[in-house]
């Protein structure tokens, strides 16, 4: 008798500490009607019609606007690499050197085991936490498509289950969690709340991302024809930027 009540009161604090965990619900979501501004490489002042912006995690967020913190979820910033080599055993490596995103100069991270994973997440989790600290909203994780430049070492499922650690980190933490690039995958289903897309009028990507999040995604467009080809398409329904690729303070910026 005393060993069934001490179950059913261990079971009523597991589900209690469960039902007391954010989910979608719980977060504050992307507001609508008002515009996003990009700002990865540096802070600059808000025009009063842009309500979002995204910065780096190490940067400030903007008083009175809706601050999206950016986290390189499946790759390493170039400027880490320090920190990144005192967990080697974390980074995709082929025939012992790492595999690079060229692009950007970016070693991959190695999700192809639940431990490598879970370890990465735990990392991941501590920088959404500081975000949260720091008064952002919401946060984006980059480069859920890294698998795409891993030679084949890394899979789709790879990623999706190292999403959904992201994901569950974001929203213990308070924070919306946003998808980044992949168009066609509808990252609702491992718990995003909306996605960040780089060049989806570029490529003709735009309208697999409504498809899954509606009107919950922010559009960075790198070249003034893509963006007015974006704007005509889907200006009415999607907060959209044009930037300078190098995302400087003083680069280039329009909006819809």
């Amino acid at each position: 008798m005393r060993r069934a009540l001490l179950l059913v009161l261990l079971l009523g604090v597991l589900l209690g500490g469960l039902a007391a965990a954010p989910s979608y619900a719980d977060v504050e979501q992307l507001p609508a009607g008002t515009d996003v501004d990009y700002q990865l490489g540096g802070a600059r002042a808000l025009p009063a019609h842009v309500g979002i912006v995204v910065r780096d995690r190490d940067a400030e967020p903007a008083a009175g606007r809706y601050n999206v913190c950016y986290v390189n979820g499946f790759q390493t910033q170039p400027d880490e690499r320090r920190f990144w080599r005192a967990r080697w055993w974390l980074v995709l490596k082929k025939d012992g050197r790492a595999v690079v995103d060229e692009a950007w100069g970016e070693w991959l991270l190695d999700l192809r085991t639940a431990r490598q994973r879970q370890a990465i997440a735990r990392i991941m989790s501590r920088w959404t936490r500081g975000c949260a600290a720091d008064g952002f909203a919401a946060v984006e994780y980059d480069n859920l498509d890294s698998f795409t430049r891993s030679q084949g070492m890394l899979r789709r499922k790879h990623a999706a289950a190292m999403a959904r650690l992201l994901v569950r980190g974001a929203h213990r933490a308070g924070l919306a969690a946003g998808q980044k690039n992949l168009a066609g995958y509808d990252g609702t289903r491992v718990g995003f709340d909306f996605a960040v897309a780089e060049e989806c009028g570029r490529y003709d990507e735009c309208g697999d991302y409504t498809s899954a999040y509606g009107a919950r995604v922010l559009v960075v467009e790198y070249r003034r024809q893509d963006f007015d080809k974006t704007c005509a398409q889907f200006g009415d329904r999607l907060a959209v930027v044009l930037r300078d690729r190098a995302l400087r303070p003083d680069g280039r910026r329009a909006w819809c």
